[in-house]
């Protein structure tokens, strides 16, 4: 297996280790930790989270596992893996970018799965790993800012599932380095209703204090590089 092979093995492990834990990855578990075992991209020591929670879902009760996953990430915003959601809330532009980063893939000659959103975290991982490493670097690079801001909220939760993140921006050439981060709204404030013409503040539209940095649109990946190692 050559280095660009291992590379996309890599990638697709990673994506994986994001997904929802069913009978089928659950199955899937041993070549998962496989791929990830000495991958030279990655320290021995990430290395090792990695194998050690593919090794922790594969020895949790189904059930415990499954119960998990939704806690950490279907349970808040700060922790979404959907990354349009951390950049425009539920504003009207989340749904341009969707459709921008659809169009995106679709140039690539890829099709989305039924059901499939074009912005979660395991299917940009999937489309990195259908590219050659350095425009899969720089594609991953553009979402550096969301991946450090999912990674700390995760570091915050103690949840194991950080080091997919911190593996996922060591690849994209950063530095895991967890941040401070905003305290979430309880859950029930969180979907309340704000009142009619009330300022209409959207989550993702203002500026980020945990962060410190101000709202800017993410370009996903530059045309010049894709247009080199998009493939049919």
């Amino acid at each position: 297996m050559d280095h660009d092979d291992r590379h996309r093995r890599m990638l697709r492990a990673l994506a994986a280790l994001l997904q929802y834990p069913d009978a089928r990855l659950r199955a899937a578990l041993p070549e998962i930790a496989d791929a990830i075992d000495g991958e030279r991209a990655l320290s021995r020591s990430r290395s090792a989270e990695l194998v050690a929670l593919a090794q922790r879902i594969a020895a949790a009760d189904p059930y415990d596992a499954e119960a998990e996953y939704v806690d950490t990430f279907d349970r808040g915003r700060a922790t979404s893996l959907q990354v349009f959601e951390h950049v425009h809330g539920d504003s009207r532009e989340r749904g341009a970018a969707l459709v921008d980063l659809r169009t995106t893939y679709e140039q690539a000659g890829l099709r989305l799965a039924d059901g499939e959103m074009p912005d979660h975290l395991p299917v940009i991982l999937q489309f990195a790993s259908t590219q050659p490493e350095r425009t899969a670097r720089e594609f991953l690079g553009e979402l550096l800012h969301v991946l450090r801001s999912i990674f700390s909220a995760l570091v915050a939760r103690q949840s194991p599932y950080a080091s997919v993140l911190a593996a996922m921006i060591e690849v994209a050439g950063g530095k895991a380095e967890a941040v401070p981060v905003a305290a979430e709204p309880a859950l029930d404030d969180a979907w309340a209703e704000p009142p009619a013409f009330d300022g209409c503040s959207v989550h993702g539209q203002a500026r980020s204090r945990g962060l410190n940095r101000e709202r800017q649109p993410i370009h996903i990946v530059r045309k010049s590089a894709l247009s080199e190692g998009a493939k049919a």
